[in-house]
């Protein structure tokens, strides 16, 4: 290697990078024979300004001017100490409400990680396991739907590091870019074609999706029946779940709705509520349909059916609709939607939440990783799974999934801007913070001689030379 190269040994790629280059991760950079960090520390407050301020690390550039007391310093931009038998790169003491505290920040390289996507749609995007890709390359598949949302597991270490090199590196792009607030292009094996991004909705095969259903068919007939009675003879919602019937509902019976010699094309689960009435589809409520009108079957004139019989269909968001009168034939005619039945269609969709996608990163704190905040890492663990140790990640609420190890999931959006990086092996970088009273600290077997003040890390720095980026809290945030 050329003298004018430097090893950088904050990950275990360590690269060699030449003067003014960065590594493969653009995170470490060499300036004038020294490895320096690109970003900056990232620190929240509640009591900073919108523009934040900049904070140089080390004596000789910070002069000393105070933070805000509630100043939390985060694992963004703090670097690592891969493989973790050295402390953390900043164990931080602070008084919080009378209390002695101590908040160890680090950031983690995790192969072993995933993001669950939710996707809020009743359209059909692909079934159950089918392969997800980007940009050709497999990252994940189809999971079980959830109420209302479509959802997806994508990465995880099988598609990182155990498949070809170009799988790794296009699951790791993409899981970068999701974690980042970025939007990325997703094709799925016999489905559609979905561009998602973080707290935006969807875009379904070019269509941008605008609502999530207000329930399925059973559960819009359940809230909405009252609003139906004495407007129209018969209500069907479509919906590729369970479709409803008024007149047979248990809502509709409530009210003494009337038979109607109704005939639905379907499995009958309880009266007035029918699974498999479609293929799942992009059509109404989530099913193949483009006439609603095919899930019907003859009218029973000695049940109820009579000319003059009207009948509203509509989905699950309102947005599909149709009005009909049945002829002396017992056919349904369409005919213009009655204006007091407009405002039925429009209460079905003023109830319907806004489609969003969100976006949750998984990962496991690995046992190097708690090595750096503790000589006994089963200890954390322990305190981490009983609440005695707050784990966050760039200063958001984590959920700790109760049972071995610690394995978390955070919502991405709950971050501050930028949050995630990588390592070229392939693999995410995260922020992490553990936060507890001192005396636990200790007790934990934690690293002692390295407990340092705020104001001695901005006067002594980190490992690596860089700034610090005092911000305010992302929205929300406790």
């Amino acid at each position: 290697m050329s003298d004018e190269k430097i090893r950088c040994d904050a990950c275990p790629v360590m690269c060699y990078i030449a003067p003014g280059q960065t590594g493969a991760c653009d995170r470490y950079a060499n300036a004038n024979g020294r490895i320096v960090r690109t970003d900056p520390v990232v620190m929240l407050s509640h009591t900073i300004g919108s523009g934040g301020r900049l904070v140089p690390f080390a004596a000789r550039e910070w002069d000393g001017d105070p933070l805000p007391s509630d100043t939390f310093v985060t694992g963004i931009g703090a670097g690592t100490t891969y493989p973790d038998y050295k402390p953390a790169p900043f164990i931080v003491s602070s008084t919080v409400a009378g209390a002695d505290m101590v908040t160890v920040v680090t950031e983690a390289i995790f192969s072993y990680c995933g993001i669950k996507v939710k996707i809020d749609t009743d359209r059909f995007l692909g079934p159950e396991g089918a392969i997800i890709r980007s940009k050709g390359e497999v990252i994940g598949h189809v999971t079980t739907a959830e109420y209302g949302s479509q959802m997806l597991s994508i990465g995880g270490v099988h598609h990182l590091t155990g498949g070809s090199k170009s799988e790794g590196r296009e699951t790791c792009a993409a899981m970068l870019a999701l974690c980042n607030g970025e939007a990325v292009d997703l094709t799925i094996n016999t489905g559609a074609n979905v561009t998602v991004q973080a707290g935006r909705a969807p875009i379904v095969d070019g269509i941008m999706e605008k609502r999530m259903r207000v329930g399925c068919g059973s559960a819009t007939i359940g809230m909405f029946a009252v609003q139906w009675r004495g407007l129209v003879d018969e209500v069907v919602v479509v919906d590729d779940h369970i479709t409803g019937v008024v007149s047979e509902h248990r809502a509709g019976k409530v009210l003494g709705w009337p038979p109607t010699g109704i005939k639905v094309r379907g499995h009958r689960s309880t009266p007035g509520r029918y699974f498999k009435v479609s293929e799942p589809g992009l059509g109404w409520g989530g099913t193949r349909l483009t006439d609603p009108l095919d899930i019907l079957g003859p009218w029973n004139s000695a049940k109820g059916a009579h000319a003059g019989l009207t009948l509203l269909m509509v989905s699950t968001t309102g947005e599909d609709h149709a009005y009909f009168v049945l002829d002396t034939a017992l056919i349904p005619q369409k005919q213009p939607l009655p204006d007091a039945l407009k405002a039925t269609v429009g209460m079905i969709a003023e109830n319907c939440e806004p489609s969003l996608c969100t976006v949750l990163f998984v990962g496991g704190a690995g046992g190097s990783l708690r090595a750096g905040v503790t000589q006994n890492p089963v200890r954390l663990t322990r305190s981490v799974q009983n609440g005695k140790t707050r784990l966050t990640s760039g200063g958001a609420e984590c959920y700790v999934w109760p049972g071995g190890g610690i394995t978390f999931m955070v919502d991405v959006l709950r971050l501050p801007q930028g949050a995630f990086g990588y390592v070229p092996t392939p693999a995410l970088v995260a922020p992490l913070e553990f936060t507890l009273p001192r005396a636990d600290y200790l007790a934990l077997g934690g690293h002692a001689d390295r407990v340092t003040p705020l104001a001695t890390v901005l006067q002594q720095g980190g490992e690596y030379p860089t700034t610090a980026h005092v911000q305010p809290w992302p929205e929300g945030q406790a």
